[in-house]
């Protein structure tokens, strides 16, 4: 393992999510109703009543609560805005624009470094000028402090990408990325279609089926595979960018069930969407769980796992379908694809491990299980071969059959995940 390496998994380490499920540790929910009995035993979930009547068994205090949960990183808004913003025009050199991009990268902990050793040396600076249109671009749409102020600001972003298709880059992440749109004939289309996803997220917070939300995933996650795949210089047949479509569309599905509880407390956002259940008042049951941290009624944890458990099986469809991107792709770029597939993958399998359960817990890999999976693919870039990726929990047993599962089949149709075609 090569200093790069070493250097990257101690960041895993220090990075690691030390958050432990704090609210259902304190409502005292017990290990057989939160998880259910085919799971194995989540760190430190014990306690006594499933769904207090009177309120949470034991508090958790101040200092308990600051140490369970990380504070969020620092927006770019904060610090970079006065400088970079509308009303500013500092004037910046190529050198210094990459400069920039790298420690914005490198500033910021996503679940794998951008600039991991697995992307190859040339392309690095391209990945951090790509990581940091999108940082800029997520951070604008949610740190504004209003859909108006964001609404705003998006508007300026997109103007600056066109400034850039016109040759008149300025802002550093644009001075960057026109050196990497040249050089890597990325398609600007595609960079428009990521603004549009944030800007779509100040107007629509609610889905009424499981294909919009699919939609929306064409517009925020599917882009960001066929840039990584141009700037890894891979020729792609169109069989290859389906492939990378239903990974990419996988990765954020996997990331809305994994996030229900964030999304809804942070943004008041739930891609859960309608057409997957049928319970009643749904969003003013999750509302009043999240807020006072156990179940509102007793039915609520049973019935919003089985809501998720609909939701992780249509997601392992698309997992199925981007199978043979790796194997597609050429030597040089199946470790890193490999290792987003793969964690990924090991996420949706996690929130199984938790039956499902992501109301009042988000899911995550442990240390260990990290390590690991860079490890493997540190040991591809090296060796060769394409290790199996993760499956659906194969010990996993439903402990409550979902009787209505029929009318929410499990099956995505072919035309649902189709391609969209390939941006000129």
């Amino acid at each position: 393992m090569d200093a790069l390496a070493a250097a990257d998994v101690e960041q895993l380490v220090d990075h690691v999510d030390r958050h432990v499920d704090a609210c259902a540790e304190a409502a005292g929910i017990c290990e057989k109703d939160l998880h259910g009995r085919a799971m194995i035993r989540p760190p430190r979930s014990r306690g006594a009543v499933p769904f207090p009547s009177t309120g949470p068994r034991r508090p958790v205090s101040p200092r308990q609560a600051s140490s369970t949960r990380r504070a969020p990183p620092v927006s770019v808004l904060l610090h970079d805005l006065s400088r970079y913003g509308p009303s500013q025009s500092v004037a910046v050199t190529l050198d210094e624009a990459r400069g920039y991009c790298r420690r914005l990268a490198l500033g910021r902990y996503e679940n794998f470094s951008v600039l991991s050793p697995l992307v190859p040396a040339d392309r690095r600076d391209d990945f951090a000028a790509l990581y940091a249109f999108s940082r800029w671009a997520d951070d604008l749409g949610d740190e504004a402090g209003s859909t108006e102020r964001a609404t705003e600001l998006l508007a300026w972003w997109r103007g600056e990408l066109e400034r850039l298709a016109a040759g008149e880059a300025r802002h550093p992440v644009f001075v960057a990325l026109r050196q990497t749109v040249a050089a890597r004939a990325l398609p600007l289309d595609l960079f428009r279609d990521l603004v549009s996803a944030f800007e779509l997220d100040q107007v629509k917070t609610r889905y009424a089926t499981f294909d919009e939300v699919v939609d929306y995933c064409r517009l925020s996650a599917n882009p960001v595979g066929r840039l990584v795949l141009a700037a890894l210089g891979e020729r792609c047949d169109e069989a290859m960018l389906a492939a990378s479509d239903a990974t990419c569309t996988a990765l954020q599905l996997t990331n809305h069930w994994q996030d229900i509880r964030r999304d809804w407390e942070e943004r008041k956002r739930l891609y859960v969407p309608a057409d997957m259940h049928d319970l009643a008042d749904f969003e003013g049951r999750l509302d009043r769980t999240i807020r006072q941290g156990y179940s509102c009624d007793a039915a609520f944890f049973g019935e919003s796992r089985k809501v998720v458990r609909r939701l992780v099986a249509r997601t392992w469809d698309f997992w199925e379908r981007g199978e043979p991107l790796v194997r597609r792709a050429s030597p040089a770029a199946r470790p890193l694809l490999w290792l987003f597939a793969a964690g990924g993958r090991s996420v949706l399998r996690e929130i199984e491990r938790w039956n499902c359960e992501t109301v009042l817990h988000r899911p995550r890999l442990s240390p260990t299980r990290r390590i690991a999976l860079v490890g493997r693919a540190l040991m591809m870039r090296t060796f060769g071969g394409v290790p199996a990726l993760p499956d659906p929990s194969d010990w996993f047993i439903d402990p409550e059959p979902d009787p209505d599962a029929a009318r929410f089949p499990r099956r995505v149709e072919p035309a649902a995940i189709a391609a969209p075609e390939a941006a000129e």
